[in-house]
């Protein structure tokens, strides 16, 4: 059979465009990205280099992350931020982690005037992290309060002896390990729990007492965990003012010095895609395309896992969990 040159010499060409055109694509896609990529993050450093009230959103369940701390310490050396507006819509969480916070923005605001807004709830850690502010803000029918520290563990004991499971254990003192899921709490392992959120509710109640100037015995007596709305908060001085943001700026503006209309930003260590040009907006949905299909069985066996489940330790948070109504 005759070869026909004329034809196989045009494949050869047509392969070569189609070859080109591809990497030319990829090129331009690849470029598209890194330009994106590198314009978001100009527009987001512009937006922190000029003066501004740097915004700090406390949300959800609080525990202790170290990108947000690491981030308060960045607004605490930044000469462009005149004032911080502390912006809390969380239950609580951890101890620990609202310790850490609290411990953060105090030394944030011996450099920075700092007030809190307390938005829809702000009870148990997240009241702890609005007492590091010098001022704070709620509205009317916000929740707050909820002062006082919970350690709760779950008991599967019944659970094991209908399947037929047996747990034993070698232990180097009674106390090792307890309390444990699959046998009843001893009395010396409730003395025990007891002990440790006693001292950690006294340690809460100190920190209201001394951030709100209120004697020991009130302070204690605000902190039966009771939640209160905003306007009930005030009338006990847990928080300074009814409102919003504009109330919290405007206390910037009068009482700290700060200059008026100076813009709002928010400082976060999450993307927020609504802020991000058009372009930079289809560069991440691509990338999370990809990725989402490699991670998504992943994610998928974490949401076995109740979040509730990840706050281990002592707890400060208003209704943790089902639990929570039938502590011991």
């Amino acid at each position: 059979m005759a070869v026909d040159v004329d034809a196989l010499v045009d494949r050869r060409r047509l392969r070569r465009k189609v070859t080109f055109w591809r990497v030319a694509t990829f090129l331009v896609i690849a470029i598209a990205l890194v330009a994106g990529i590198s314009y978001v993050s100009g527009v987001s450093d512009l937006s922190k280099r000029s003066a501004h009230v740097a915004r700090i959103p406390i949300e959800g369940v609080i525990i202790e992350d170290r990108k947000t701390l690491k981030m308060i310490e960045k607004i605490a050396k930044s000469e462009a931020v005149k004032g911080v507006v502390i912006s809390i819509n969380s239950p609580g969480g951890s101890t620990t982690g609202g310790e850490a916070l609290y411990e953060a923005l105090r030394e944030l605001a011996e450099k920075k005037p700092v007030v809190a807004e307390i938005r829809t709830v702000g009870t148990s850690a997240g009241y702890m992290v609005a007492l590091s502010a010098d001022h704070i803000v709620a509205r009317y029918n916000t929740i707050t309060g909820s002062i006082g520290v919970l350690f709760q563990h779950g008991n599967i004991e019944k659970l094991l002896d209908t399947v037929g499971v047996k747990m034993e254990a070698v232990k180097s003192a009674p106390l090792k390990a307890e309390p444990d899921f699959y046998s009843p709490t001893t009395p010396e392992t409730r003395a025990m729990l007891d002990s440790m959120v006693q001292d950690s509710y006294n340690w809460f109640v100190g920190l209201v007492a001394e951030r709100r100037d209120l004697d020991a015995a009130k302070a204690k007596e605000l902190a039966d965990g009771r939640v209160l709305t905003g306007h009930l908060a005030l009338d006990e001085k847990l928080i300074d003012a009814i409102g919003g943001e504009d109330k919290a700026i405007d206390w910037l503006e009068s009482e700290k010095g700060v200059k008026a209309d100076l813009p709002v930003v928010t400082w976060t260590t999450k993307e927020n895609i609504e802020e991000l040009p058009f372009s930079a907006r289809i560069s991440r949905e691509f990338g999370k395309g990809v990725g989402s299909t490699l991670l998504n069985p992943i994610n998928d066996a974490k949401g076995l896992i109740p979040r509730g489940l990840t706050l281990d330790g002592l707890v400060s948070v208003w209704q943790a969990s089902d639990a929570a109504d039938n502590k011991p």
